[in-house]
């Protein structure tokens, strides 16, 4: 059995519901609501569902790097990967908007010397995906979102 916790429906429909709550608050305030969570920036990830074609936001901590960002699929050190991920899986093209300004994007999981480059950075800008990597039998992938207009 992988080890982590998976979420419960109650939470799991909890999260949803705050996921989308995150979402319209930054949006309809440029990101001056909902645009930093324990003084980490946020952006807004677009993706297109993998089953349904139907666009979801998901809001996440980001760090940039030159002119990419960098994500974490962490879901919270759960034995599966979160959605987004396996979303940008099926289809690398997505959208991000950071405060007002809006981006297409290209992801690609980072490897390597630049996961390891990126995920001390992250960890820096947020030690607790350090404890959710411990909490997982899986490797917490890195992913790197660069602008492709």
């Amino acid at each position: 059995m992988a080890r982590g916790r998976p979420y419960n429906r109650a939470i799991a429909t909890a999260q949803k519901w705050a996921t989308k709550l995150h979402a319209a608050a930054y949006r309809a305030t440029g990101g001056r609501i909902g645009g930093r969570m324990v003084s980490s920036p946020v952006l807004l990830l677009i993706t297109t569902g993998r089953r349904t074609g139907e666009q979801r936001t998901t809001p996440l901590l980001y760090l940039q790097d030159g002119d990419d960002f960098a994500i974490v699929a962490s879901n919270g050190g759960a034995p599966k990967h979160p959605v987004w991920w396996l979303n940008l899986q099926a289809n690398p093209e997505a959208k991000v908007e950071i405060g007002g300004k809006k981006f297409r994007v290209r992801a690609s999981e980072a490897v390597g010397e630049e996961r390891r480059r990126l995920w001390e950075r992250l960890v820096g800008m947020y030690p607790p995906y350090e404890d959710y990597q411990r909490r997982t039998d899986r490797t917490i992938p890195v992913v790197r979102l660069r602008i492709v207009d």
